[in-house]
């Protein structure tokens, strides 16, 4: 019989083999990671959207337990005017409502803004504002994460006497001795744009094709219980 002819180890089709035969074991560990890691990254993404809504509700500190305090949250759905609902969220203390978080997103000078919003019972104050998720310019636009301009929204009000939004970033400072401070916010130092855009989304879900209605709602429950 005839010799068998040398397995040549550096021919086209063995490389091609070697590089196929790696490229499915990798593949078959990747993806069984990709399904053994995916419920840790869905419980740290739930961590995660729950302490941000503990955050603008004023309600989380250090060592905080978030799952203990995320219990006095209740959410619901609210229906919008354009036929979709978006989830809210209420603050309950001793069976009374302290505030409601709501979603809000819009379009900044880079990117979409994503962040929550809490508004108090009367459906129009302002506790707090946070934005989780954007691509802002660093050092300027990026400033809508400082807690210092956060800050500054606690008080404000959303609506004048006749339930359209009014509340703005201007361009400079609020001037204090107007009345108009009340629905006023501190621009940002060389983010005019993104403060624009912040003052867009603020008033598109808090206008009648947004939570609008929904904020009216609850004012008129607090109005009754008082």
């Amino acid at each position: 019989m005839p010799d068998k002819k040398p397995i040549d180890r550096d021919s086209m089709s063995n490389t091609l083999l070697v590089a196929v035969s790696l490229s499915l074991v990798c593949s078959v560990f990747v993806a069984s990671a990709a399904v053994v890691l995916k419920p840790v990254q869905e419980r740290n993404q739930e961590l995660y959207r729950q302490r941000i809504i503990l955050e603008v509700a004023g309600l989380m500190h250090k060592d905080a337990d978030v799952a203990a305090l995320f219990a006095n949250i209740e959410s619901e759905q609210v229906a919008l005017t354009d036929g979709s609902s978006a989830e809210v969220y209420r603050v309950i203390t001793d069976g009374r409502l302290e505030q409601v978080i709501l979603p809000i997103s819009g379009a900044g000078l880079w990117s979409t803004m994503y962040g929550y919003l809490s508004v108090a019972p009367d459906g129009n104050t302002i506790k707090g504002i946070r934005f989780y998720e954007h691509g802002e310019t660093p050092g300027l636009g990026d400033q809508i994460d400082k807690p210092d301009w956060r800050a500054a929204w606690a008080g404000k009000h959303i609506y004048a006497v006749d339930r359209e939004p009014q509340i703005e970033v201007v361009r400079g400072f609020a001037d204090s001795s107007s009345t108009a401070s009340l629905y006023q916010v501190d621009g940002l130092a060389g983010a005019t744009l993104t403060g624009n855009g912040v003052t867009r989304l603020v008033r598109r879900w808090t206008g009648t094709d947004g939570f609008g209605p929904f904020l009216a709602s609850i004012a008129v429950t607090e109005d009754d219980e008082t």
